[in-house]
């Protein structure tokens, strides 16, 4: 029986999405458990978490800056000391029976407190390379649930435990053909060709400028017959550009603009995945286990702009099994067009991608993280 738990982390999607996919199955198998998330002051989890029905309590604390001599530096001793305090505080006020920390500036504080308290605690770590707060609290929590393998670098060997990243059943439902849209209705929905193929870009929420570059060339190139259709998630910030050169460029290359429908942020992910016979994403950790789950063929572009290059480990985790081609990102704008064409062409390959893709989905990663937790509270 688990009756009082404490969720900390955020600071992005790739944290948020496994905490809440965490805590919902902690409560499917305990409807009358309390849980509570603690997050970062000014972060997106202080909104996504209660829109998740889940209450939330901030923690006045962020990282360090790069540049040590950045002024926003100073202010970090003292946001630690209080945050610190205040994770002690939040303890002793939810009495909690575990603890877990899926990554962020919050679940430091916290995770930390709790470890020092004897409070079992359990770390989710969702890339192949960890994020500077999981690689602190390395040695002082009990388990490690790892989304890749190779994590011993980092964790005590004994206390790892692979169980992939978990997934929330919105999107689980994703693999499931009794509740997935028909392709057909996703195409609709996109008002595409249904007589094409369909190809999904996508760079992420806040968008990527090195594929946009690659999308608005993979249309200039097309000679106004593309062959395929296209979903063309340029992200939020991008979104205002794009749309309008995609205007442009339709009043001499009308056929070709036809083929695309352009998109800031897509929030029907399923009819996406659903309509798209081939995915080009980038290589974030949960996008690479959402992409095994949907089992379409995929070319995988890591962003270079992350630490110690994660995307390109995350990506390898595929590639290394047949399951996705990798794309890197001073090759993309130049290269995409002939990987798309290539591989809409070798429909033997296409098949053997989907194949392996489904042999890296890993569907009940958050049963077995529970039972991870169930364990610790033996």
């Amino acid at each position: 029986m688990i009756r009082r738990v404490l969720i900390s982390g955020g600071g992005s999607g790739g944290h948020i999405q496994p905490a809440l996919a965490i805590a919902d199955e902690i409560v499917r198998r305990y409807p009358k458990v309390q849980i509570r998330f603690v997050g970062a002051k000014g972060r997106m989890e202080m909104e996504k978490v209660p829109q998740a029905g889940y209450e939330i309590d901030g923690l006045w604390i962020s990282g360090l800056q790069r540049s040590l001599i950045n002024l926003k530096n100073i202010s970090f001793p003292f946001k630690l000391i209080y945050s610190l305090i205040k994770a002690g505080t939040l303890l002793n006020r939810y009495n909690p029976e575990v603890v877990i920390g899926v990554g962020g500036y919050a679940s430091g504080p916290l995770l930390y407190r709790a470890s020092r308290k004897g409070i079992p605690t359990l770390i989710q770590e969702q890339n192949s390379f960890p994020g500077i707060t999981n690689r602190i609290l390395a040695r002082k929590v009990n388990k490690v649930c790892a989304g890749f393998p190779g994590l011993d670098r980092w964790f005590p060997k004994d206390r790892i435990v692979e169980t992939g990243n978990p997934l929330r059943e919105g999107v689980l439902k994703l693999a499931d053909s009794k509740s997935s849209a028909t392709k057909s209705t996703a195409i609709s929905h996109f008002n595409l060709d249904t007589s094409k193929p369909v190809v999904f870009i996508m760079g992420g929420s806040l968008g990527a400028l090195s594929m946009n570059m690659a999308v608005r060339n993979v249309l200039e190139s097309s000679n106004n017959e593309l062959m395929y259709s296209v979903i063309w998630q340029c992200g939020s910030r991008f979104f205002d550009e794009n749309a309008k050169w995609l205007d442009e460029f339709s009043k001499k290359n009308s056929k070709t603009a036809e083929c695309v429908t352009c998109l800031g942020f897509i929030d029907r992910m399923d009819l996406a995945y659903a309509a798209s016979d081939l995915i080009a994403s980038r290589a974030g950790a949960m996008s690479i286990s959402e992409l095994a789950l949907v089992a379409k063929p995929t070319l995988l572009i890591p962003s270079p702009n992350v630490a110690e290059d994660h995307q390109t480990k995350n990506a390898k985790s595929l590639v290394d099994l047949g399951a996705a081609i990798l794309i890197k990102d001073c090759d993309v704008v130049q290269g995409l067009k002939n990987h798309i064409e290539n591989l809409l062409k070798d429909k033997t390959m296409r098949q053997e991608m989907t194949i392996n893709l489904k042999k890296a989905a890993r569907p009940n990663a958050s049963y077995q993280i529970v039972d991870e937790v169930e364990k610790l509270l033996r």
